[in-house]
């Protein structure tokens, strides 16, 4: 059985598209893996271009964590994302990060092991520029393989590729209040009133859930809605 991991990015529907249009072999099926934080963009790009990839032959199945997202899984002493907090001697630190195994690989796992039991390869989204994530399976009934990586494309030829076939390029799949963004891409959740609203959240609610360290989704250890995101030409410098 032959899987695209589709988290909707730039890379993962490159692959399906490529798949799609016969640039790769025909998959059997593109499962997404829903965390229920992604962009709304995210989410409104899923439903216009599920049925094109339909339409071609791509079977788009959608997976859960059957506990849930974030609010169910994150109880007292129970913290699953990279959150940045201070200990007791006010040095910063960060948290070991398990949410990609619970939200994605996991409910990914469930599903093809459902199938019939069936071994799987799953074709994952790295591309060139970002080689150094390349990993092998670490269960025997799934073997990694990393189409982009073969056909030696970064992620701008894959943005190249879309255009080409006059499709559109996906913005960045991540959960709006992951830790790992840059400030770039905080000051964009930041102009999205829904995704921001979202971000501040989960920030506020992880304050309690390690005392007495506090923890914060921004490296400054600050609040997120007092964090100051403009750019120097916005605050005028």
């Amino acid at each position: 059985m032959k899987i695209i991991s589709l988290g909707w990015g730039v890379q993962s529907f490159t692959m399906a598209a490529m798949s799609a249009l016969g640039d790769l072999e025909k998959v059997d099926v593109a499962i997404h893996a829903d965390t229920l934080h992604e962009h709304r963009a995210t989410y409104e790009f899923a439903r216009r271009f599920t049925p094109w990839l339909v339409e071609r032959g791509i079977r788009v199945v959608t997976v859960l964590n059957p506990t849930g997202g974030f609010w169910e899984k994150c109880k007292i002493g129970q913290v699953h994302i990279p959150a940045f907090t201070l200990n007791a001697r006010g040095d910063k630190g960060q948290l070991r990060r398990s949410c990609t195994h619970r939200w994605k690989i996991v409910p990914m796992r469930r599903w093809i092991r459902a199938q019939s039991r069936q071994s799987a390869e799953q074709w994952i989204g790295i591309s060139t520029d970002e080689a150094l994530r390349m990993k092998p399976s670490d269960v025997k009934y799934i073997s990694h393989w990393w189409p982009l990586i073969e056909k030696k494309m970064s992620r701008s030829d894959c943005a190249e590729y879309l255009l080409s076939h006059n499709l559109e390029v996906p913005p960045r799949s991540s959960c709006v209040f992951c830790p790992f963004h840059s400030t770039s891409e905080w000051r964009d959740i930041w102009r999205h009133e829904d995704d921001w609203e979202e971000a501040v959240r989960v920030d506020a609610k992880l304050r309690t859930l390690r005392l007495p360290y506090a923890l914060f989704v921004h490296p400054s250890i600050k609040p997120l809605d007092m964090v100051d995101l403009r750019s120097e030409k916005e605050r005028g410098q």
